[in-house]
Order: C-alpha cells, then sequence, then structure tokens
C-alpha cells in the first residue's frame, strides 16, 4: 500500500474542522476519507507544536485563542513544578502554587 501525501493546506482544513467547528475526528476522516487515526496526529500538532498565529483572526476570537493558550501553557508549567518537586532533594522548595 503507497504512502498518500497531504498538501499543507488539506491537513490545514481537517483540523479546522475539528478544532474551530467542534465535528469529530473520526466524522472528518471519514468524510474527507483519511486512513483512521491520521487527523489525531495533525490536530495534535496543531495545538502543541505550532505557535499561536492570530494576526488573521478578529480581535475576540485572537484573544481567546491567546488565553488558551496561556492556559495550556500554565498546566504544562505546574505539572513540570510537580515533576521538579518530585525528583528534588528538597522538594518543598519548588511547591508555592
Amino acid at each position: 500500500m503507497a504512502n498518500r501525501s497531504y498538501s499543507e493546506e488539506f491537513k490545514a482544513e481537517a483540523v479546522r474542522l475539528v478544532l474551530e467547528e467542534g465535528r469529530t475526528r473520526r466524522s472528518v476522516e471519514k468524510s474527507l476519507g483519511i486512513t483512521y487515526g491520521l487527523l489525531k496526529d495533525w490536530v495534535w500538532k496543531a495545538r502543541y507544536e505550532k505557535p499561536v498565529e492570530v494576526s488573521h483572526l478578529p480581535p475576540e476570537k485572537a484573544l481567546k485563542a491567546l488565553r488558551q493558550e496561556n492556559e495550556r501553557l500554565r498546566r504544562e508549567r505546574d505539572i513540570l513544578k510537580k515533576v521538579v518537586a518530585i525528583f528534588s532533594t528538597d522538594p518543598d522548595r519548588y511547591m508555592d502554587s
């Protein structure tokens, strides 16, 4: 079976259907004829690997996107603080939140 490649525009539109329109990954995969599970990787990358590009969004959506990213980064930071505390010789030193 040959590997198919998809354009960045195709991937971005598929991810948009999931993130902005709230459709399930499976329904988007079926409607676009994508292999089961492929969209999961695209959505993950869109959420966690790419910076938020807000210049093309209306102000209220840009603010919402930035707040969501800020909340995600705070959760990641808190998790890392707890990990450091667990592996630290002085665990109470890092537990200020």
